[in-house]
């Protein structure tokens, strides 16, 4: 996965390159998906719920630059891989997902791998986690309309969300930071993924 899809990519951060390395990630998928783990595409999980292409997550880790005192929120994590990864980065990640048994078997993988610094929470994706707030650095597991403010909210002045943002027109991986006058969007690179529950814009009715 590393030599075939990680560095043909331009992803040359050594933290990331050995996190690809060292974390197994047939671990953080379902028994009858471990084959299908290392594919060089998005890996369905159950319950419309997506393992992320891993050139995309590690191209969005490069953009975000994580640092090793930084605390993060990892949005719609799944069974845990993502936060996984990020966890050998960061100071701490709060690690959020909707579905129980997501979040149950992701704190018992943690367990089993000794990643003592991440924090499986069960909740609303659209409502992020405020009670550890504020945020270093969010990141969201599946593409995006737009951001809740109760999740903008949570992010510290200064610091970045990373998305798989859906234009319309494409997809683009985005790195937001957040300023006094609100989100600064840039774009990393072309990217499309599977999209996170409560994130679409809302549509109006046109006569």
């Amino acid at each position: 996965m590393v030599d075939c899809q990680i560095r043909p990519s331009d992803v040359t951060r050594f933290p990331i390159i050995q996190a690809m390395l060292a974390i197994p990630r047939e671990e953080y998928v379902s028994q009858s998906k471990k084959e299908l783990a290392y594919i060089g595409d998005h890996l369905h999980i159950g319950f419309d719920r997506f393992l992320l292409e891993p050139r995309i997550l590690a191209k969005m880790l490069v953009a975000l630059n994580i640092r090793s005192d930084e605390l993060v929120l990892d949005i719609g994590s799944g069974l845990g891989y993502s936060t996984a990864i990020i966890a050998s980065m960061a100071e701490t990640v709060v690690s959020l997902e909707e579905v129980s048994e997501f979040s149950n078997q992701a704190e018992n993988t943690f367990v089993h791998h000794s990643v003592d610094n991440a924090l499986p929470v069960t909740g609303t994706l659209a409502e992020g986690v405020s009670h550890y707030s504020p945020y270093d650095v969010i990141t969201c597991q599946g593409s995006i309309e737009t951001v809740p403010q109760q999740i903008l909210d949570q992010l510290k002045l200064g610091g970045r969300i990373g998305a798989v943002v859906n234009t319309g027109h494409g997809g683009k991986c985005k790195i937001g930071y957040k300023t006094e006058g609100g989100i600064d969007w840039h774009t990393a690179f072309d990217a499309e993924a599977p999209e996170l529950n409560g994130f679409t814009k809302t549509r109006e009715f046109v006569f």
